[in-house]
């Protein structure tokens, strides 16, 4: 294998890795800010200057996401789907159940021992179910969103929430904040309701070990820590867990070519 991109282009955010023989050689994160096209050139760009090379002297580009198609360069496009499962299966060939906490939406995949898919079940299209309700709460709380998890640890009362939809779940958190509820309690109960909806959808795929979680809910420390507990596994996070889908891409892409 030669060199080989891997772009993965979200809605929130754009992902790209350089690989060389299986290895990663680099990679670059950037916010997508409502263009595609232009983010997936950033991104790509990013990873090319950090192995000083040109996008000329790239062997192959495998892509995904939801901007996928709006890559300004050929490409092999695969599903995201795909591509999670075979990126989260370089970095722990053990997992089995993939759990993915996206802004768009959240999803539990089984994966084989090949690193393929073996089943799939995704959350409803709310927000409420998928990491934007994060940062929608974050900004209800004017509080960083990379804070959110540490500053839950210290919940001793999660707040209630009855209500699974984002719009409702936003105007809940106003109404606990003028309450004088705790951020923290907020933050807890927001996790606790998240973490639900997230284990239901385990249980329905019936997990297996070893288990992983990937997306930007993946950095939220007390996110992860809630969904452990309600799926009774402990759940293994990447170096990089917003890597997944890049890497995916890119090892599936140079797999596809050898199979030429």
């Amino acid at each position: 294998m030669g060199w080989i991109a891997g772009l993965d282009i979200g809605s929130s955010s754009s992902k790209a890795v350089l690989m060389q023989d299986s290895t990663l050689v680099a990679h670059s994160i950037q916010t997508t800010e409502g263009n595609f096209s232009n983010a997936a050139s950033e991104v790509l760009h990013a990873v090319l200057d950090a192995a000083n090379l040109r996008s000329n002297e790239l062997d192959l580009i495998g892509a995904s996401g939801l901007g996928a198609s709006f890559i300004p360069y050929p490409s092999v496009k695969i599903s995201d789907i795909a591509c999670h499962s075979r990126g989260a299966y370089f970095y722990q060939p053990s997992i089995r159940t993939l759990i993915e906490v996206g802004n768009q939406v959240s999803r539990v995949i089984k994966v084989t021992p090949h690193g393929k898919v073996a089943g799939c079940t995704t959350g409803d299209k709310c927000a409420a179910g998928s990491g934007r309700i994060l940062q929608i709460v974050a900004k209800v709380l004017q509080v960083k969103l990379q804070d959110l998890g540490t500053i839950s640890i210290a919940s001793k009362k999660p707040a209630k929430f009855t209500t699974g939809c984002a719009v409702f779940l936003e105007t809940e958190a106003v109404s606990r904040v003028a309450e004088g509820i705790p951020k923290e309690d907020i933050i807890a109960g927001l996790h606790q309701t998240l973490a639900t909806k997230i284990a239901a959808m385990a249980h329905k795929l019936k997990v297996e070990e070893d288990c992983a979680i990937i997306g930007g809910g993946a950095l939220d420390i007390g996110l992860v820590k809630v969904v452990e507990q309600k799926i009774q596994h402990r759940l293994f996070i990447p170096e990089e867990p917003l890597l997944s889908g890049a890497v995916g891409a890119a090892l599936i892409a140079a797999e596809r070519s050898a199979g030429d």
